[in-house]
């Protein structure tokens, strides 16, 4: 037997993936990041100050009193050969420059929704279709409220029947755990769609 038959081989590293956790401000992003992460979370926030008042909308999340102004990030391991890299952006609109840097290199997102403020998620849907970035729309039931059907929600996000719209709780670690398989099954989908056509 040849010595490089009974050499122990070390174990392959598992496949990473970059995905994105996106939406408007204060929908939750950080929020899930946190949840779901296995490791402690790299944030970015700062407080609110007096000085955003006038550029940030705080209708309707008056109680809100930090944001990210760069980036959240936290890993899951879905399994032995696959590591999630979550990458949260910024919601502020005069940090959204920083969104074409963050997807680079991302294979996928999620869309974050906060039904009470729907206006603020449509450029972070407007940003992943234009961009051709597969997505899922999750929508954080705030309080665990899900007031709303989901097909009223997708008539109203004027939402493409192939994009998956999911209701879940950012607070929740296994609630933010079955959107991100959600979304490893669309790119999964994708994937093999595209090797047929290819």
């Amino acid at each position: 037997m040849a010595a490089s038959d009974t050499a122990v081989r070390a174990p392959a590293s598992p496949d990473t993936v970059k995905i994105l956790i996106a939406g408007g401000f204060g929908v939750g992003k950080t929020t899930m990041v946190g949840a779901v992460s296995e490791i402690v979370p790299l944030r970015t926030e700062e407080h609110l100050t007096a000085a955003g008042l006038d550029v940030d909308d705080l209708d309707g999340i008056e109680e809100k009193r930090t944001t990210t102004v760069a980036l959240d990030f936290g890993r899951i391991t879905i399994s032995d050969d696959l590591v999630l890299y979550l990458f949260g952006t910024p919601g502020q609109q005069r940090f959204w420059f920083m969104w074409n840097d963050l997807a680079l290199g991302a294979l996928g997102a999620v869309v974050l929704v906060d039904v009470r403020r729907p206006k603020v998620s449509f450029a972070a849907i407007d940003f992943f279709e234009r961009r051709r970035i597969p997505f899922v729309v999750a929508v954080n039931g705030f309080h665990g409220e899900h007031p709303y059907p989901t097909e009223d929600i997708r008539d109203a996000l004027a939402l493409a029947e192939h994009v998956p719209l999911v209701l879940c709780d950012a607070r929740e670690r296994e609630s933010c755990r079955d959107v991100l398989i959600v979304l490893l099954d669309q790119l999964i989908a994708s994937a093999a769609g595209s090797d047929a056509r290819g």
